[in-house]
């Protein structure tokens, strides 16, 4: 498993203890918050799986990761890490010999948020969902634990 969260604060830091907690003994975990593609390249090989949570939280970690203060207004520039980061995902993932699961959250189902940041953010995240997608043999939107096919099928036994 990979995990995308960094803690950031006393909440995030009991999240992430929570989590680790609940995880089988038997997994073995990678935490990384910006470097995805590096640890899905080593990570990903022939007969291993490969579990990425999450998607959303690692486009966050890299909207922040030149340690700027984003205003509220106005146009905001884009990390030039996000691409590159963004690019070398997208080119892991459609490399690697291993299978690969990867969580994301589908952050513009609801209204346009306040904000420049928050819009960038959904913009981000939307854009990424759209191109992992696409470099991907199957897309599942899971909604109340139920799953809906976008691409390719479920496994078998699924």
């Amino acid at each position: 498993m990979v995990a995308t969260a960094a803690v950031g604060d006393v909440e995030m830091a009991a999240r992430i203890a929570h989590h680790r907690a609940r995880r089988p003994a038997a997994w073995r975990t990678v935490e990384e918050p910006l470097a995805l593609a590096e640890v899905i390249r080593r990570e990903a090989t022939p007969g291993r799986l490969v579990l990425v949570d999450c998607l959303t939280v690692w486009i966050a970690n890299l909207l922040f990761s030149d340690g700027c203060e984003h205003p509220d207004t106005g146009v905001i520039a884009l990390p030039q890490r996000l691409g590159r980061e963004r690019d070398a995902l997208l080119a892991a993932l459609a490399e690697v010999a291993g299978d690969v699961v990867l969580v994301a959250n589908e952050v513009g189902l609801g209204i346009v948020p306040l904000g420049a940041i928050n819009r960038l953010f959904v913009d981000e995240a939307g854009r990424l969902n759209q191109a992992v997608a696409a470099v991907c043999d199957n897309a599942v939107f899971v909604a109340a634990g139920l799953p809906l096919v976008l691409k390719g099928a479920l496994p078998a036994g699924a």
